[in-house]
């Protein structure tokens, strides 16, 4: 797992881009193509720096990511946006659009441990726990761990990624039963009135802008409509979308309705309907 195209130790972004056509990916949209190597669980941990290309996508399985650095970076799920520290734990459903935003001159490199459970294998966790992790839904997909009973979670991510990284022939079954501690103990960390669930951060253009496309899939989206509806000029709107999110308005606006059609297409819906 460690080998996937963006745990490479290439700092050049030209490098990164090279590497990853000649893996047959298209730069911007490996974290569409991604899937996960195994049935149940997936773990390895990630870097990505400054001027890395990263597009809003989702996964037909859940993401469970541990900060280990305080890079500046803040992450965009749905459409609520959290300032992430090093501790902090980011709980993504299937489905449901994401992406890290990065500053251009971070001092240190988004590190990340990263968990990837298939629907199926959580859903079977669910006949005993029925709320597992359903308190992460919503404005809550962000949990502080730093300075608080639960900073030991980070212990269990990096357990994950040593068995992920070993080759004994216990190592998936070792791995499966550390993947359900982890869980239980981060439902326990999320149930637990002395946790602290980050907020969302305080809504910025940015924020209402994706919230309003989010609500307007459907209809035809122009950025004179969207500055006009935000009393802002139509600069104001294209440079939002640069500076944050590193791709032109349309581009976002195509890429969300994207991840909702393949969504609908994996509920069963038909081609044409979608």
């Amino acid at each position: 797992m460690e080998n996937r195209p963006m745990t490479m130790d290439l700092k050049d972004n030209g490098q990164r881009e090279e590497y990853l056509r000649s893996m047959g990916m298209e730069p911007g949209k490996v974290y569409q193509e991604l899937e996960m190597d195994s049935a149940l669980v997936d773990t390895h941990r990630d870097y990505s720096f400054g001027d890395a290309q990263m597009d809003l996508h989702s996964h037909s399985f859940y993401e469970i990511l541990f900060c280990r650095s305080n890079c500046g970076a803040e992450y965009l799920v749905g459409t609520n946006r959290y300032r992430l520290q090093k501790g902090d734990v980011i709980v993504v459903a299937p489905g449901v659009s994401h992406r890290p935003l990065l500053p251009k001159n971070m001092t240190e490199p988004y590190s990340r441990d990263v968990l990837w459970i298939s629907e199926d294998f959580m859903q079977a966790l669910r006949t005993t726990c029925p709320e597992l992790l359903t308190q992460s839904c919503g404005d809550r997909a962000l949990l502080r761990t730093a300075g608080t009973r639960w900073e030991s979670l980070g212990e269990l991510f990096l357990r994950g990624v040593e068995e992920a990284r070993g080759s004994s022939g216990e190592r998936p079954i070792a791995l499966l039963g550390n993947t359900i501690t982890l869980l239980t103990q981060l439902h326990r960390a999320y149930t637990d009135r002395m946790a602290r669930p980050a907020k969302a951060e305080k809504p910025e253009l940015l924020d209402r802008v994706m919230e309003y496309v989010e609500t307007h899939l459907s209809d035809k989206i122009t950025i004179a409509d969207v500055a006009h509806v935000f009393y802002v000029s139509e600069s104001t709107i294209i440079q939002t979308f640069r500076k944050k999110m590193g791709v032109s308005f349309y581009r976002c606006v195509t890429q969300r309705r994207l991840i909702a059609a393949k969504v609908r297409i994996g509920n069963g819906e038909s081609l044409e309907d979608v």
